[in-house]
């Protein structure tokens, strides 16, 4: 698949925020890629960078061992999806998660997410990820 330019661009912004800000829950990171009026979608969290840097401080404390794996990402002009294995505990199932961000500016400008527990047992063989 070949992407324009601002496409290439939006997928390594959006990268750039998971290793420097999602992955290790590091809220001085957040001016650095998250825009001033930064629109929230998601029902788990409020508008706003400083929300987002509250957001972060609560999951670092519950959960200090969860990880954030990407599995792929997608870029559509000015909106970058991201696949993603949430595990809050080592061992634990976890979550999939599509994060779907639009950039503006070079920012992110706003965030939506849809959230499934990964089950014990599936009806098909070929599993969530």
């Amino acid at each position: 698949m070949t992407h324009t330019p601002e496409e290439t661009a939006n997928l390594a912004l959006v990268r750039a925020v998971y290793d420097h800000v999602l992955i290790p829950f590091d809220p001085s990171r957040v001016d650095d890629f998250i825009a001033p009026d930064y629109r929230q979608h998601s029902p788990l969290a409020a508008d706003g960078r400083e929300a987002l840097r509250t957001f972060l401080n609560w999951a670092r404390e519950t959960s200090p061992r969860a990880e954030h794996r990407v599995k792929r990402m997608f870029a559509d002009g000015d909106h970058v999806i991201a696949h993603v294995h949430v595990v809050l505990e080592p061992g634990d199932l976890g979550f999939a998660v599509v994060d779907i961000f639009r950039i503006e500016n070079g920012k992110l400008s706003e965030h939506w997410d849809v959230i499934q527990n990964v089950p014990a047992e599936s009806p098909n063989p070929n599993g969530m990820f």
